[in-house]
């Protein structure tokens, strides 16, 4: 008698590239476009992370990056707002990280 059963059929062998470009597409739904802040806004942005530098407070910070909105805390250590960069500590790893002013969408401190 033929073994016919010894070839096994897989339906779903296909499946882990019908997944990601599926996860793609649903990561590409939940990107956000970048808000274009007013005058007023980074103004006010400015003004808190120089209070959190002075008093040595902890902000959260949320930025834009890859179209998600992405918030950190930590301590601010210098802002240089011509040169559009500010720098902070990172409270989970301790570590400094370098930030772009104009990526900043909102800070507030903790």
């Amino acid at each position: 008698m033929e073994s016919r059963g010894m070839k096994k059929w897989r339906p779903f062998a296909t499946m882990p590239e019908q997944y990601i470009e599926l996860k793609e597409i649903i990561n590409k739904q939940a990107e956000v476009a970048q808000p274009v802040l007013t005058e007023e806004q980074m103004e006010q942005i400015n003004f808190t992370l120089i209070e959190a530098l002075h008093t040595n407070k902890q902000a959260y910070l949320t930025y834009y990056k890859q179209g998600q909105y992405i918030t950190e805390t930590g301590f601010i250590q210098f802002v240089d707002s011509l040169g559009d960069l500010f720098i902070f500590i990172d409270d989970v790893f301790e570590l400094k990280n370098k930030m772009r002013l104009s990526e900043l969408i909102d800070v507030r401190l903790a």
